[in-house]
């Protein structure tokens, strides 16, 4: 971590909106993100249209959205497990097709469920069960890596500060059960989820890999400065760990053992955003995207006065826009790798008329669930050979 890096101040009095239209730096604000909108809205043609596949949509109770990422419970086979938007971990219930609440990571529940009250209520992302004990671990947005344990409840702390940092976005998780450690990601030290959008819209190189020892307690920086890290897994052979960069587009691969073990290399140049990346049974690896890429993008980041002035939006301006782009989004895409980072499969909705947005999706007996920060549902599809 980066220790001279300092945390933003946040002004709780937002400034009247006569002043900030007499800004210069609103106007110039307002118009270059208003070409970003007509920009990202520029779709693109794809051949792999997944439309008649099965599916089932199955909605979050109690008004809550964004089932992020997904677990089993290894020791019964429940699940399975997800984290939404007010902070809760929900359980599903497969005899009955419903979801019930299994833990939550804050214990502040008044008023959850929107963004607002994220750092309050908490946001679960990444979570994954240890495959003996039973524990579940959790990368919570604001509150860092916690666990909660078989009978769920409030999560504990196990991580929330590192090298004297806030943890600012803690996001991704996976668990090397050989040699003990859960490696998660810091996706920014500037900004929080809830200002995500300015992650990307900046290109900051703030974000880090962690690695937190499950006897010892320590964690360490494995890597720093990357660009927007967010999900993480880990190979069949323990051999290397695979890191997404959102921004990027891309899949770090960062070797663990032999003779590359310290080295970092691309795995795989992805056609969208990368949130989480999950394997399955034969050691291939789903990958989730948020969106196609956008070229306009990369336009932005190669012009230094317009990421300065994205940097110094107010964050009104960056929450609303979030939000519609969030709306105006519609497609659905996701890609299955192979141990070399070779595209196996492209998964996607189009129009997005049955998901989009995904977050994560994992392979189970015969299926994949997709899940979505944006969606206030699941869904669980039969896979097409």
């Amino acid at each position: 971590m980066n220790e001279n890096n300092t945390t933003p101040v946040y002004n709780s009095q937002t400034p009247p909106l006569s002043a900030m239209l007499n800004s210069k730096l609103f106007l110039k604000a307002s118009t270059v993100l208003l070409i970003i909108h007509v920009l990202l809205l520029v779709g693109f043609p794809s051949n792999n249209l997944s439309g008649d596949d099965a599916f089932e949509v199955i909605p979050i109770n109690g008004g809550a959205v964004g089932p992020e990422s997904f677990d089993f419970n290894p020791v019964d086979g429940s699940g399975p497990y997800t984290g939404v938007s007010d902070g809760r971990i929900v359980k599903f219930i497969q005899s009955e097709g419903r979801w019930t609440d299994f833990g939550f990571t804050s214990p502040y529940r008044e008023s959850c469920g929107g963004p607002a009250m994220e750092d309050k209520c908490g946001r679960p992302l990444g979570l994954k069960f240890h495959k003996s004990r039973g524990v579940l671990y959790v990368a919570d947005a604001y509150f860092g890596l916690l666990e909660l344990g078989p009978n769920g409840g409030l999560a504990n702390s196990l991580v929330s500060k590192v090298q004297g940092l806030p943890l600012k976005f803690t996001n991704g998780l996976d668990i090397d059960y050989t040699r003990g450690f859960i490696y998660f990601t810091d996706s920014s030290q500037r900004y929080t989820r809830r200002d995500h959008i300015l992650v990307t819209l900046t290109a900051e190189q703030k974000g880090s890999l962690l690695k937190y020892d499950l006897e010892s307690k320590e964690v360490t920086v494995v890597l720093h400065n990357l660009t927007f890290p967010n999900g993480v897994a880990l190979s069949k052979d323990g051999n290397f760990l695979l890191v997404t960069e959102t921004t990027n587009c891309r899949i770090l691969r960062f070797w663990l053992k032999t003779p590359k073990a310290g080295t970092l290399e691309v795995f795989a140049d992805l056609p969208g955003y990368p949130d989480n990346i999950k394997i399955n049974e034969n050691g291939e690896f789903w990958v989730a995207m948020y969106s196609r890429k956008r070229e306009i993008l990369s336009w932005v980041h190669s012009k230094p006065w317009i990421v300065n002035i994205l940097s110094k939006l107010p964050f009104v301006i960056v929450r609303v826009t979030s939000y519609i782009i969030a709306k105006l989004e519609s497609e659905g895409l996701a890609a299955k790798l192979g141990v070399d980072g070779e595209i196996l499969k492209i998964l996607e909705d189009v129009n997005g008329k049955t998901w989009k947005c995904a977050s994560e999706v994992m392979e189970r007996d015969g299926y994949i669930w997709i899940g979505s920060v944006e969606n206030p549902f699941a869904v669980k599809m039969k896979i097409q050979e």
